[in-house]
């Protein structure tokens, strides 16, 4: 082979290594940048699932929290409402037992109770309902009562003694159609009034 030829063959082997260089080159960055994009999507994910992870637990971390609270603060409740209502047994129990004697307080209570009944009706012939115990209470006590109320509504009142009825203590008044009726038992009262004594009860138990 002439030297022109060897010449032109050299050429020709070293373009084509400096092609064969390119492209070995070439591949390598490229590989080398997809193995680092692959690493950068990898952390990432790796981050992003570590931010869910914890996102989720502190979410659950504060529901756990919240319902917590919210327990406590049921059984709370629950034991309050328990005190609460022990107190209105307790005092329901001692209003009986006062009821039951001829104790001079309950006496007088029961005489406002016939008269308050009766002013709120406005006079007039009225019929007195109380348990058997108590009409001996109140007998001597019955035209009195009956001129305070007609000074009170201006009416003319006259009581009659009714049908006893089984309750702790009180009064039913009835008007003599039967039309009317005001119930101021012990346990009506204490029913009518229980939501706001229990405002005060629990203001005393828990203040």
């Amino acid at each position: 082979m002439s030297s022109g030829a060897d010449k032109i063959v050299s050429n020709i082997l070293s373009e084509a290594q400096i092609k064969a260089d390119k492209i070995i080159q070439d591949s390598e960055l490229k590989t080398q940048s997809i193995e680092n994009s692959g690493i950068t999507e990898s952390e990432l994910e790796k981050k992003k699932i570590l931010d869910d992870a914890n996102k989720q637990s502190n979410m659950r971390y504060q529901q756990i929290i919240s319902e917590a609270k919210m327990n406590s603060r049921r059984l709370e409740l629950g034991a309050r409402e328990e005190v609460i209502e022990e107190s209105f047994t307790k005092a329901k129990e001692e209003l009986k037992n006062m009821a039951s004697t001829s104790d001079s307080q309950y006496i007088t209570a029961l005489i406002g109770m016939i008269k308050e009944a009766a002013i709120e009706i406005g006079g007039g012939d009225l019929i007195i309902h109380v348990k058997d115990g108590d009409k001996v209470k109140i007998e001597g006590s019955i035209n009195e009562i009956a001129d305070e109320v007609k000074s009170e509504t201006g009416n003319d009142t006259r009581f009659d003694l009714g049908e006893s009825i089984s309750t702790i203590g009180g009064v039913i008044i009835k008007t003599k159609n039967g039309e009317i009726e005001v119930n101021n038992t012990i346990e009506s009262r204490m029913s009518r009034f229980k939501k706001v004594l229990r405002s005060e009860v629990a203001n005393i138990l828990f203040k």
